[in-house]
């Protein structure tokens, strides 16, 4: 249908915009209409027709309804001085376009033809082996080695093994301070319970483990008091009986006999004057005060460290368990909470099995007659914490008091007492709370124990229990039933 639009001839023609053969304006190259166009949509002629003769597209006057001169083609067609043109890089502090240099041409390596000169004497045919150019004044590098290469793979395991050698080295250096810290992370994990119980009465955690801490202090310290004044005393009465211990050995006619055969007094004298056994004797007083010392230094380091290990534990386990995956982090959490319950319980045990043995121990001693019967409980009931072999020691301890303040017949009582309780402990007491409170099989706490002290001595016998229910945990809730799925 022919356009009814008047034209205005006098119009400045648009610049992009030309004169067909009818002399009708004809706009610049409009994109397609989109489909949703409104004259589409409303169903009436976008305004637009085709010449028969030319192909060219017609439009109207280009005025809108309110007369005004638009200068916007119509369908949605731009301008086309309004049509941005793609640019490159643009600068980024100002915006503007950035022209960049054309990419060089580089040369390429060439290979060497028969017959070329060698490239160690020739030094062109050496620069067009390696193609040097102005990027590359010194050739093309090769390319990287691989990771299967036996150069890279050697280095590899050399770093590696020398790595490994070093943790080990420092592991070792660092061996006592590593000891404080487990054995100070496991007297927290195995005083946590007892804090814990104290927050169900109502008491905030910090007043808690001021009050477990409190009473391990006052334990240890009612410990030493109650050595002071034995100790003290027996130095004392040592000193004063010095003089009668040597009449006693003048006057014995068989240490007399074997002076006159051996010479034992003279000998012993000769021994007792040399300058080696001064110097022995300063550097046996010497090597003993600083055990002590160190000693002492070491049961402070771990008291402070349980302090502040016990305060911070649940964020210390908080930490461990967002280190495992958070598909995984649930189980990992319950699995590491029912293995710290194990190791506060076999705490539990091992104070109640020394409170057992430190209360059967004065009993006895009190009954038999034997002096510091307190001290030498208390001494029974520390070193039984040591599992297994701690009853022994306390024994011969007590054994050797009883005979040095009594007679031999208080030295044989005690050692077939300590022997026949020790039995008792060994293979009734010791597994049966263990078994309640750990839940380890008594085999295996004895094969535990056993195995751990013969590793790391007292410490290996401390940790190898509950390390035993750690790893007996492990293999149930995770390795059996993985078995089972196969």
């Amino acid at each position: 249908m022919p356009d009814e639009t008047p034209q205005d001839d006098g119009r400045e023609p648009v610049p992009g915009e030309g004169r067909s053969a009818t002399g009708r304006r004809v706009p610049a190259p409009a994109p397609p209409a989109d489909d949703t166009d409104e004259a589409d949509r409303d169903g009436e002629p976008s305004g637009e027709s085709r010449d028969g003769e030319t192909g060219t597209s017609e439009t109207g006057s280009g005025k809108d309804d309110t007369g005004d001169d638009d200068s916007v083609a119509p369908s949605g067609a731009l301008i086309p001085e309004e049509i941005e043109q793609p640019v490159g890089e643009r600068d980024p502090a100002t915006g503007a376009p950035v022209t960049l240099p054309a990419a060089a041409a580089t040369a390429e390596p060439v290979a060497p033809e028969p017959g070329a000169p060698d490239p160690a004497h020739d030094v062109e045919q050496r620069k067009r082996e390696a193609g040097v150019d102005h990027l590359f004044p010194f050739g093309k590098p090769g390319q990287p080695l691989g990771r299967a290469h036996p150069f890279v793979f050697g280095f590899t395991a050399a770093l590696g093994v020398i790595t490994a050698w070093m943790l080990v080295k420092a592991a070792t250096n660092a061996k006592s301070v590593l000891v404080m810290i487990v054995v100070a992370m496991f007297l927290a994990v195995g005083l946590n319970p007892a804090v814990e119980r104290l927050r169900r009465f109502g008491l905030p955690r910090g007043a808690a483990v001021a009050t477990v801490f409190l009473i391990v202090i006052l334990f240890f310290a009612g410990f030493v008091a109650s050595l002071v004044q034995p100790v003290s005393e027996q130095v004392t009465e040592l000193r004063h009986n010095i003089p009668e211990y040597v009449q006693q050995l003048q006057n014995n006619k068989t240490l007399a006999d074997w002076d006159k055969r051996y010479g034992l007094l003279e000998r012993a004298e000769k021994t007792v004057n040399g300058d080696g056994f001064q110097k022995g004797l300063t550097d046996t007083a010497t090597g003993i005060g600083k055990v002590a010392i160190n000693g002492i230094f070491q049961t402070i380091t771990i008291l402070i460290l349980t302090l502040y290990f016990l305060s911070s534990l649940p964020q210390i386990k908080t930490f461990f368990y967002q280190l495992a995956p958070r598909t995984r982090r649930a189980r990992v959490a319950l699995l590491g909470d029912e293995i710290l319950d194990r190791i506060g319980g076999y705490v539990a045990g091992q104070f109640t099995i020394a409170l057992i043995a430190g209360v059967c121990s004065y009993i006895f001693l009190s009954i038999l007659g034997v002096k510091y019967a307190l001290a030498l409980a208390l001494i029974v009931a520390v070193t039984d914490l040591v599992p297994l072999i701690g009853a022994t020691i306390g024994a011969v301890v007590v054994s050797l008091v009883a005979f040095l303040t009594g007679t031999t017949t208080d030295l044989i009582v005690c050692a077939i007492f300590y022997v026949v309780y020790q039995q008792v402990e060994n293979y009734l007491v010791y597994p049966r709370v263990m078994k309640r409170t750990v839940d380890v099989q008594p085999a295996v706490t004895i094969v535990a124990a056993l195995v751990g002290a013969a590793l790391l001595g007292v410490v290996g016998a401390l940790l190898a229990i509950p390390t035993a229910a750690a790893i007996s945990l492990l293999i149930r809730e995770v390795a059996i039933p993985r078995q089972e799925t196969l």
